[in-house]
């Protein structure tokens, strides 16, 4: 319904500064360029530090954050690009499997900010990118600086999830159980 509002939660505020990769597609160049100044501008309040790198399309933004994460050292990521509806089904596959791959990467611990488009059209896509409109890109950022946020809140220990084999049972001390 138009005249609707929705909430926007504050940013978090942390003690060190948390380090961001933006990674950004600039196939639609002007939508880009006002997604990556809404994600700079917002990181930037939250008095993060960010480092941008290009690709060439949506499908290569997961596999740079994945490559990202293995080698080096930053606290956050935030996927930035366009997908507009074009007269193939190429649409679909794009939007759902750059989609896909960002939310498996987050469930694998990553804080990812999503602020990938997918609209029917260039005029969509211009008002979500626009800063003093939507800001989609300040959106994403601000999803990744909020997931870091809980991340630290909870500790950076390296979990395994499920079963380990170094669990040690409650009252041995040499690893091995008489129970």
């Amino acid at each position: 319904m138009a005249g609707q509002s929705h909430y926007i939660m504050p940013l978090p505020e942390f003690d060190e500064a948390p380090k961001l990769l933006i990674v950004i597609s600039p196939y639609y160049k002007d939508i880009a360029d006002n997604l990556l100044a809404g994600a700079r501008a917002e990181i930037e309040k939250a008095g993060g530090t960010h480092e941008t790198i290009e690709v060439p399309g949506a499908l290569e933004i997961p596999t740079a954050i994945g490559i990202a994460e293995r080698m080096s050292n930053f606290d956050g990521y935030v996927a930035l690009g366009c997908v507009i509806r074009g007269e193939t089904t190429h649409y679909e596959t794009v939007c759902n499997d750059s989609s896909r791959a960002l939310q498996l990467l987050g469930l694998q611990g990553l804080c990812i900010g999503n602020g990938i488009l997918t609209v029917e059209n260039h005029e969509q896509a211009a008002v979500r990118a626009d800063t003093a409109d939507q800001n989609k890109g300040g959106g994403a950022a601000a999803a990744a600086l909020h997931l870091i946020a809980l991340a630290r809140k909870w500790g950076r220990a390296e979990k395994k999830v499920g079963f380990t084999s170094d669990i040690l049972l409650a009252g041995s001390t040499d690893g091995n159980s008489t129970a």
